[in-house]
C-alpha cells in the first residue's frame, strides 16, 4: 500500500519493449553459437538483414558472407601461388648442387675445383662471389687469420651464416662483394680449410638458413680434396 495515497503499489507488467531491451549482444550471440541452423530455419529472417558497408552502404548479410569468402579464396590463392613459386625455387637450387656435386666428383685439380664452384655459385644460383683458402700449401691462408676465423666464427658448429666484418670480408674475399657470407669449414676435424660465398643481399645469408644441400656438398669437398695432387 502507498502510504500517501493508500493504493497498491504492484509493478505493471513488463511490456515487449523492456524484454527485447533485457536481451544482451551476449545474448545473443551464445544464443546464435547454441543454435548454428537459426537461419536456416528462418531465411526469411536472413534475408531481412542488413548490414552496413563502408563502401557499398547497407548489404545483406549472405551478400557480406560471399564477399568474405571471396576474399579468403582470393589470399588462399595468393598463398598457394606464393608456396609453388618456392617449391619450384627450391627444386631449381637442388638441382644445381646435385649438377655441382657431381662435377666436382669429376675434377683431378684444385683449381678445377674452383672453377666449378663459381660456376654453380655464380652463374646459376646468382650469388656475388665464391673462395675457398685451404689451409696449407702455396695460397694457404695465415694461420693466424685461420685461427681468428675458427675461433670467432666456427666455436660450435662448422657453418656460418651472417654479416661479417670489414676485416674479415678483406681477407675472405678481397674485392668481391660479400654483403653476407656463408662459410663452411672443411675437413672432419676443420683442418682442410675454409669455402666462402658472399651475397650482395645483406639479408640472403643468416643464422636460420637450413644447411641440408651445403652439408652434403661439405661431405663431398671432404673426401675430394685430400685426394688432389698438390693439395
Amino acid at each position: 500500500m502507498n502510504e500517501v495515497s493508500g493504493q497498491s503499489c504492484a509493478k505493471a507488467p513488463l511490456t515487449e519493449l523492456d524484454s527485447v531491451a533485457a536481451v544482451s549482444d551476449a545474448d545473443v550471440v551464445a544464443y546464435l553459437q547454441a543454435n548454428p541452423d537459426f537461419f536456416i530455419q528462418h531465411p526469411d529472417i536472413l534475408e531481412q538483414l542488413q548490414i552496413p558497408h563502408q563502401q557499398k552502404g547497407s548489404v545483406s548479410l549472405v551478400e557480406l558472407q560471399s564477399e568474405q569468402l571471396r576474399a579468403k579464396s582470393r589470399q588462399l590463392s595468393i598463398k598457394l601461388n606464393q608456396l609453388i613459386d618456392i617449391a619450384k625455387q627450391n627444386e631449381a637450387i637442388y638441382r644445381v648442387y646435385a649438377d655441382l656435386n657431381m662435377r666436382l666428383l669429376k675434377c683431378r685439380y684444385f683449381s678445377e675445383v674452383t672453377d666449378v664452384l663459381r660456376d654453380a655459385m655464380i652463374n646459376q644460383l646468382k650469388l656475388a662471389s665464391v673462395t675457398l683458402r685451404a689451409f696449407s700449401g702455396a695460397n694457404a691462408l695465415p694461420e693466424i687469420q685461420r685461427k681468428l676465423f675458427i675461433e670467432k666464427r666456427f666455436k660450435k658448429e662448422c657453418f656460418f651464416f651472417g654479416r661479417l666484418s670489414q676485416h674479415e670480408k678483406q681477407l675472405l674475399f678481397g674485392v668481391q662483394p660479400a654483403e653476407s657470407a656463408a662459410l663452411m669449414l672443411l675437413g672432419d676435424k676443420g683442418e682442410l680449410g675454409i669455402l666462402a660465398v658472399g651475397s650482395r643481399d645483406p639479408s640472403h645469408f643468416n643464422p636460420d638458413m637450413d644447411t641440408l644441400l651445403i652439408s652434403q656438398l661439405q661431405q663431398f669437398l671432404n673426401i675430394l680434396l685430400p685426394k688432389l695432387a698438390g693439395y
